[in-house]
């Protein structure tokens, strides 16, 4: 099969690789109909020598057909439309039982890291190859799927279940934000985006989107009727957003993470120190987070820090909450909000482009060329 692999830092290549096969009894095997790139993925691009092998097969947002079912599956079958959320899961253990699948205690078998197993991000996370192919081979099927409903949406506005829209839900549910707050969100890229919306349909009183990217902020603007903040035109963005504030946000949301823009004394700390990538959104939403109030970091970190403002953090009473979202038990909900047109997911998309074209979509997608937002690869499309 054609696949998207990681042959280095910034380097991803199209190539032909080994059609994924059942290895145990409650796998199956989907045919890949729409895949997209995350920002996550941008950090494999850029920084991910640690944890990567040369040709591994990168990518966790997908969904297909099913061509194959091991034994012992039983609520999916042949044939069923199917979006594979990001998260694997095996449904039987505590985390799984308990809305905490993310941190699945049996998808991840490497003894040298106490996390849950993702599709595409090598053995760090279990060692599951991901799903920017033709074909995808899904460990614990019943659990890490979602079938969709026979409907008429098309793959564009389902796709996003398998990690942006729940990744978002979760990610203002999970800050505690109330009807009534002011909400901050670093970041208006695809989950920032659906951040921006999900709190505002939850109430809040607030939301404002900070970025650099002009066209990522008139999008924001435009999708989400938010203030926008361009961080490129003030000189201290955090203490700018704690005055617009009157004292700082109850909620500030990153959905940056290590991909931020690093000042130059950063720069140099990563050259000196086992940090790689900036904390400058931390730093930023320690100057704009209210006493008392909370931080919710959404953006992926894999790294050690050596920039981190805990004590402004602990001298003003800010909660911190992280991680990867727990995907799997939101994706019906997401769906029926979907189906009742409360919002379109597809909004988002600026690019669709064949699965061969990827190395570029990748180019695209990093440096947010030609207004780019969002790219959903497809293979077989010419």
């Amino acid at each position: 099969m054609r696949a998207v692999t990681w042959q280095g830092n910034e380097k991803m290549e199209v190539k032909t690789v080994p059609d994924p096969t059942i290895e145990e009894p409650t796998d199956m095997i989907v045919r890949i109909t729409a895949t997209a790139i995350c920002g996550s993925d941008l950090h494999l691009y850029h920084n991910g020598k640690p944890v990567m092998e040369e040709d591994y097969v990168v990518g966790h947002e997908p969904m297909g057909i099913v061509e194959e079912v091991g034994s012992a599956v039983t609520k999916v079958k042949k044939g069923d439309r199917v979006v594979i959320p990001f998260n694997i899961g095996c449904g039987k253990c505590y985390f799984c039982l308990n809305h905490m699948e993310s941190q699945c205690a049996n998808s991840n078998h490497n003894p040298m890291f106490d996390q849950g197993g993702l599709f595409g991000f090598g053995k760090m996370n279990g060692n599951h190859p991901g799903g920017q192919a033709e074909y995808l081979r899904v460990p614990f099927a019943d659990f890490t799927s979602f079938v969709v409903p026979e409907s008429n949406l098309p793959d564009e506005k389902v796709l996003f279940l398998s990690d942006v829209l729940p990744t978002a839900y979760w990610s203002v549910e999970h800050s505690g934000m109330k009807p009534g707050d002011t909400v901050i969100v670093l970041g208006s890229g695809p989950i920032g985006l659906f951040v921006q919306k999900f709190a505002k349909m939850k109430g809040a009183k607030r939301v404002i989107a900070v970025d650099n990217v002009d066209h990522r902020l008139q999008h924001a603007q435009k999708m989400n009727g938010v203030e926008i903040v361009n961080f490129s035109d003030v000189s201290k963005v955090g203490s700018e957003l704690y005055e617009m504030t009157k004292g700082g946000a109850e909620v500030v949301i990153d959905c940056v993470g290590m991909d931020g823009v690093a000042p130059i004394k950063e720069k140099t700390k990563d050259i000196l120190t086992p940090q790689s990538g900036s904390y400058s959104p931390i730093q930023t939403a320690s100057e704009a987070v209210k006493k008392f109030g909370t931080l919710m970091v959404t953006g992926v970190y894999m790294t050690p820090a050596t920039s981190f403002p805990f004590q402004d953090f602990f001298t003003r009473n800010v909660n911190i909450k992280m991680g990867q979202a727990p995907v799997i038990h939101l994706m019906p909900k997401i769906y029926d909000m979907i189906a009742k047109g409360e919002f379109d997911p597809s909004d988002i998309i600026t690019h669709t482009m064949p699965l061969e074209r990827a190395a570029e979509a990748y180019d695209i997608f990093d440096k947010k060329a030609d207004n780019n937002i969002k790219v959903v690869l497809k293979p077989g499309m010419s």
